[in-house]
């Protein structure tokens, strides 16, 4: 209890008592007086008190509210475009049989890279090297026997000049020499048949890649007519991603493609790999609304797989003088976005913006900003329009104690 309290309790209550006590007296001409001198004893106390009471410290203007700004300012940011992409292989080869044999030998391993004329394979050419004999040794019978008829055609011939044989005779041994000569050119059109068959029987890879699953086994029957591979060749570097873009943006992309070529970026897991736009579809997807587009990528580390999903980013040109401002600065209200902006008097002024589009950690704005702004970008949510602020410079992050390379100590 204080001083000026204690005071009014002791003399203020027992006046007050009396004005009291004196009211009830008024229809006396001694409580009339009474009452009076109490009440004014009692105006004169808190009179006294009143003037005692120290005046209150006049406040000053009001603190403001500590932020971190950027300053708005031209920079140079590319036009993107980005989507969900598919990996697939710049070639695909599936290895079937061209003849019907048994699997004699594989020469690589499941998943080994191959190149260009390596041996996967070997197929039983036992018969047909048979064959190919048998055919060879008619092919000598047949020149034996065109021998002997070009020999009879001359006996002939020398008979005619003689007056001696008839030109029936001289006919049927040119008949029978052509004969020969036409069996002996089937007969080597087997040989070559033949030969071509036994080429089939060593199954080489016809493109470079990595070969996959390898479903015939040493010992199996395969046939021409099979519809599955005994395996699958994948070239993987380079590798295609391929994409599909709205069909709003395909103008833009023709446009940039006549200016030079297209870069796209892939992202797989924690690795970019790089390329360029090669292909656009010759139609748009009805169903969609979008054109399917392919970039050739190089892939040496193999960080894109064939039928992986990747996020790709196609840079359609670069914009020289965008304004840009954290992502953190830009708010959503009923009416829109909006940032705050540090005016002139050190005041926040919420100012509605347009965002033409969202990088990673940044936002490109085309209205509601001008190059010298400055725009908060931590503190926002304490701030109405016209708050006063106190811009802080912002603190680097703090950096993390070096690992010890040393193993903790067991008490």
């Amino acid at each position: 209890m204080t001083e000026k309290t204690s005071n009014f309790l002791r003399i203020g209550l027992p006046l007050a008592l009396i004005c009291a006590a004196g009211y009830g007296l008024t229809q006396t001409e001694q409580g009339k007086k009474l009452a009076t001198q109490g009440q004014t004893m009692l105006t004169s106390i808190m009179g006294t008190a009143s003037a005692a009471k120290p005046e209150a410290p006049r406040r000053g203007p009001p603190a403001g509210i500590p932020v971190t700004v950027h300053e708005v300012s031209p920079q140079s940011v590319p036009v993107t475009l980005s989507a969900i992409g598919t990996v697939q292989p710049l070639a695909s080869v599936a290895l079937k049989a061209r003849i019907d044999s048994q699997v004699a030998k594989i020469h690589v391993e499941e998943g080994a890279l191959v190149k260009v004329g390596d041996l996967i394979m070997t197929l039983d050419d036992r018969t047909l090297k048979a064959q190919l004999a048998q055919f060879e040794a008619q092919v000598a019978k047949d020149d034996a026997q065109i021998s002997q008829a070009e020999r009879d055609v001359a006996r002939v011939e020398d008979l005619l000049e003689r007056k001696i044989g008839t030109m029936v005779q001289k006919d049927t041994a040119l008949t029978a020499l052509k004969a020969l000569k036409a069996q002996r050119a089937a007969d080597l059109a087997q040989v070559l048949n033949i030969t071509t068959q036994l080429g089939f029987t060593e199954v080489r890879a016809t493109i470079p890649g990595r070969i996959g699953s390898i479903t015939a086994k040493p010992g199996a029957l395969v046939r021409s007519a099979d519809t599955a591979a005994m395996a699958t060749i994948n070239q993987i570097d380079p590798i295609l991603v391929a994409v599909a873009v709205p069909q709003a943006m395909l103008p833009d992309l023709k446009a940039s493609m006549t200016r030079g070529p297209v870069p796209v970026e892939a992202m797989a897991g924690s690795t970019t790999a790089k390329g360029i736009v090669a292909f656009i579809e010759n139609g748009v997807d009805a169903a969609t609304g979008t054109v399917m587009i392919k970039a050739k990528m190089d892939n040496p580390l193999e960080a894109l797989w064939p039928g992986a999903f990747v996020r790709a980013t196609v840079t359609l040109s670069t914009d020289a003088s965008a304004l840009t401002v954290p992502l953190v600065a830009v708010q959503t209200g009923q009416s829109g976005p909006y940032v705050f902006l540090v005016d002139a008097a050190g005041n926040a002024r919420q100012t509605p913006v347009t965002v033409a589009r969202t990088l990673a950690e940044e936002v490109v704005l085309t209205a509601g900003v001008k190059p010298g702004d400055k725009v908060v970008t931590s503190g926002q949510l304490r701030l109405i329009n016209g708050a006063p602020v106190q811009i802080q410079s912002a603190k680097p992050p703090a950096q993390k104690p070096a690992a010890s390379a040393e193993p903790p100590k067991r008490g």
